[in-house]
């Protein structure tokens, strides 16, 4: 028999718990709900999803259960659901939002050195969105088509470790370009994205920010080449042009050259045309960046950072750590088939 500490007790105790009590002091979290800290309500949303809790009623079942142990995992006092619906809804977001914030910055430096299948010392960064469908009967206010419901959830994650350093979730109806706004680049870094982020005057901002971009273009751009650079075909390089836009709308918003690398995949047997504002790299080296964008795919297939009932009062940005599990009118939504990855 085990008698020593809890597994949960383990984890917890690599939070930094003064760190989140200043988030805490910053937002004010602690003007409300005297009978539950902002610390207990962040251990019981943790321990619900380290769990695999599925409702409020669950998370006060369980946490219950063991009652006699929940002072050795942190908390210190009861966990009701009626308290927790109630600090979920009144309490400030920005409190849990900061803290992971607090919490990526710790963990990004381990992987600073981890391989991304790239040969690039800068960082790399994914952006991508993905559509998690909902009932609209349940959810009138995420309308996303006349008889069909749904949020969005974009993310930007950090291809070393497989980070999320940015997650927002909109209306379904909101395009993946406008999160481009949202975004501060961070200067030397790479962003790599799919064709639905062809916005000419946003990523002339990440050029004027020195930071780096290489995305899938689209077939209605029009461009005029300027140069073409050797190539060696047994790489799958087709061709590496310097080119410039001829639109003037585009033009107007992007008067810089461009690089234009055309990529064959002998084994689909299709060719991708990408854009980038880095004339230094291998051509080799910006197809494999763009393929390394397949980590988001996978980060979405496989983790559960957020699901339908997750996300149905929360329109805000939310906190990338703080696990959303159960709704707040008490009712056990069904399991998910995805399951989380504790990293």
């Amino acid at each position: 028999m085990n008698t020593g500490r809890t597994v949960f007790s383990q984890l917890i105790e690599f939070l930094p718990h003064q760190q989140f009590q200043k988030c805490v002091d910053r937002f004010g979290g602690g003007r409300y709900l005297k009978n539950l800290s902002c610390w207990d309500q962040y251990l019981a949303m943790a321990f619900a999803q380290l769990t695999y809790r599925e409702s409020l009623r669950d998370i006060e079942a369980c946490l219950g259960s063991i009652g006699s142990k929940l002072y050795h995992m942190g908390f210190r006092g009861k966990v009701a659901r009626s308290t927790l619906a109630d600090a979920n809804e009144a309490r400030d977001w920005r409190i849990f939002a900061d803290f992971a914030q607090v919490l990526i910055a710790i963990a990004r430096p381990l992987y600073a050195l981890d391989p991304i299948g790239v040969d690039l010392d800068q960082s790399l960064y994914a952006l991508d969105s993905t559509t998690i469908d909902l009932c609209l009967a349940l959810f009138p206010w995420a309308k996303f088509r006349k008889h069909k419901a749904a949020v969005k959830m974009h993310t930007l994650l950090d291809l070393r470790g497989n980070i999320p350093t940015f997650i927002r979730i909109t209306e379904g109806r909101v395009h993946d370009v406008n999160i481009l706004d949202e975004i501060m680049p961070e200067p030397g870094a790479f962003y790599v994205m799919d064709r639905a982020y062809v916005d000419f005057e946003r990523l002339f901002f990440l050029t004027l920010s020195s930071a780096f971009f290489v995305v899938r273009t689209k077939a209605n751009v029009l461009l005029h080449r300027r140069y073409s650079h050797k190539i060696d075909k047994s790489t799958g390089v087709r061709s590496d042009h310097t080119v410039i836009l001829t639109s003037f709308e585009s033009a107007s918003v992007y008067p810089d050259a461009l690089r234009r690398v055309t990529f064959l995949d002998v084994e689909k047997k299709k060719r991708f045309r990408f854009l980038t504002n880095n004339f230094t790299l291998p051509a080799p080296v910006i197809a494999q960046i763009y393929k390394s964008r397949w980590a988001v795919e996978l980060f979405f297939e496989s983790s559960t950072w957020c699901t339908p009932s997750d996300v149905m009062e929360f329109q805000e940005p939310i906190a990338l750590n703080r696990p959303l599990v159960g709704s707040l009118d008490d009712c056990v939504r069904p399991c998910s088939a995805r399951r989380l990855l504790v990293a």
